[in-house]
């Protein structure tokens, strides 16, 4: 368990706090909630009662329709936004062990919020030959639910990506041009 889910009492909190700290004007639902956290029901409603209890999200509506939401009234928000901003990362070889089961990784490129910028094209820019999109796309779910947050993705076969970069793609530009950082670089760039 990772230092931070301690600190808050659970893994399941900690991805709670992220997915309502990192989306603070957006509501859930409850069944909305568990599919991007990956958390049971039952778990998720009991943490839910907590943050609730607590202050820090708002409940709308009753049990069957309830949406929850971050509170922006409650006092710490903005301290514990800060912390868990700072604090939150997936660690490269975590991230590299769930992208490789969709096939032969040739180039993953991390830019977007991993570098710290709100507003990107794509965060992760991924590589391959082979790639298997749906078991690439559950592995993007994966890491939404550690993370608490939307990830943009783009893969490409290797001859695409090639094709890409000799005619100046703006999304390999928009990557490329701005902060980012190679976790596998088996193309040679």
């Amino acid at each position: 368990m990772e230092p931070l889910a301690k600190l808050f009492g659970s893994a399941a909190r900690l991805k709670l706090l992220r997915l309502f700290l990192f989306n603070k004007d957006t509501a859930f639902n409850l069944k909305e909630i568990t599919s991007r956290s990956k958390l049971s029901k039952e778990i998720t409603r009991k943490e839910l009662l907590e943050m609730t209890t607590l202050g820090l999200l708002k409940k709308k509506g009753s049990r069957a329709t309830a949406r929850y939401q971050t509170n922006a009234k409650f006092e710490h928000l903005n301290a514990l936004d800060v912390f868990i901003r700072e604090t939150t990362n997936v660690r490269p070889e975590d991230m590299l062990s769930k992208l490789r089961r969709s096939g032969s990784l040739r180039l993953v490129v991390l830019s977007g919020l991993f570098m710290g910028i709100d507003e990107p094209q794509i965060d992760i820019l991924i590589v391959g030959d082979n790639l298997d999109e749906r078991i690439l796309a559950q592995a993007i779910r994966t890491l939404e639910a550690e993370l608490g947050r939307e990830i943009r993705y783009a893969s490409f076969p290797t001859p695409d990506f090639r094709y890409r970069q000799g005619v100046y793609d703006r999304l390999l530009r928009d990557v490329f041009d701005y902060p980012h950082r190679l976790l596998i670089d088996h193309i040679g760039l």
